[in-house]
């Protein structure tokens, strides 16, 4: 389990007896405590070398699963391993784990695993049918000041705290691309839930993304993290169980400009966002990204009263597994809205962005 240094208990209205606090620590010890990926290292058992693996993780391979994900073509672009010695690891991986058809019932086991985190809003949570959730990315985009970036830093606290207050007993991984974490962001949100602020900061390793290559390169090095401290992890915020990127297509709307490099740049997005779904997989992590909006030059030709889209393109919308549109309302008012969800039906959630991060509106 990875290390709680929270010294004050979770503000709320119902305080947990002691009684459920000892059950809740018991069952997410035996969470925690069932391994979910099967590490590279396993296949010494099947005839590979030390050094082949060796060479696995430095490509940022450090799971069977990691292996199958991975194209043959892929494998042989690593230095060292010829066609013969990708074709043994390979056979070694099918071996040691099983990538093939599986019942309903077994999928619906395995998704049992999944977890989701809060967004610190009741009706922010009931929207996503309970929070931000584990193996899948989640998209939240809007325009300035409709709390994208307050949202992400709400995440970073929320994902530290048991599962009974909406938390996942984690830690946080945040790259940010536009210079907009603030630790003293956190500080307050912190304050808000109770916890130690400087243990809170703790828990959360950032990276400032200075161009699209780096991403790449830090999306390789937070695999490796995430491998090494197993379990730890539980959200990744894109701009360790969480990981948080914001915003994601910014680096790469500076790196290839016009058209003429349009088919170069959904390339390269393309390549991070499969590295991002498959992060999430394979780890059991809670992806979130922000995103930025561009007006719709058809929206004025239909009886819209936001004509605004994601930008990315399909190559984006077809990476996010849920999609969320954020908007300003009357006010102090901030609506989300279900743009896209392969769970969740269409409706909208009313909240406020306070010094505290995200809540529930009271006006």
């Amino acid at each position: 389990m990875p290390p709680r240094k929270r010294e004050s208990s979770i503000a709320s209205s119902e305080t947990p007896t002691q009684e459920d606090q000892v059950v809740d620590a018991l069952s997410d010890e035996e969470i925690d405590d069932q391994p979910f990926y099967m590490e590279v290292d396993n296949l010494q058992a099947h005839g590979i070398g030390m050094v082949d693996i060796n060479k696995l993780k430095s490509a940022g391979i450090w799971t069977i699963r990691g292996v199958q994900m991975t194209t043959k073509k892929n494998l042989l672009r690593i230095k060292g391993l010829s066609e013969t010695k990708v074709d043994k690891i390979q056979d070694a991986a099918a071996k040691s784990e099983s990538s093939g058809f599986k019942t309903a019932t077994e999928i619906a086991k395995f998704r049992e695993k999944v977890f989701r985190i809060s967004t610190g809003c009741k009706h922010f949570d009931a929207l996503l049918g309970g929070g931000i959730q584990s193996m899948s990315i989640t998209e939240v985009f809007g325009e300035y000041r409709t709390g994208k970036t307050q949202l992400a830093h709400t995440l970073c606290v929320q994902a530290q705290l048991p599962p009974h207050s909406g938390g996942a007993n984690g830690k946080a991984a945040y790259i940010d691309t536009e210079g907009t974490f603030r630790p003293d962001r956190i500080r307050a949100i912190a304050d808000r839930f109770g916890v130690d602020a400087e243990a809170a900061l703790d828990n959360i390793i950032v990276a400032r993304a200075w161009n699209s290559d780096h991403q790449m390169e830090l999306l390789t090095e937070i695999a490796a993290r995430f491998a090494e401290d197993k379990g730890v992890y539980r959200l990744l915020v894109k701009q360790t169980k969480e990981k948080v990127v914001d915003s994601i297509i910014s680096l790469f709307r500076c790196d290839y400009s016009g058209r003429g490099e349009l088919a170069d740049r959904q390339q390269k997005l393309n390549q991070m966002l499969n590295r991002l779904i498959k992060i999430s997989d394979e780890y059991n992590v809670a992806v979130f990204v922000t995103n930025q909006v561009s007006s719709d030059p058809g929206g004025g030709m239909v009886f819209v009263s936001d004509p605004k889209k994601p930008v990315g393109g399909h190559v984006l919308a077809h990476a996010s597994a849920t999609r969320v549109y954020l908007r300003k309302g009357r006010g102090e008012e901030r609506v989300a809205k279900i743009y896209d969800s392969p769970d969740m039906p269409e409706n909208e959630a009313s909240y406020a962005i306070s010094s505290g991060g995200i809540i529930d509106t009271t006006f």
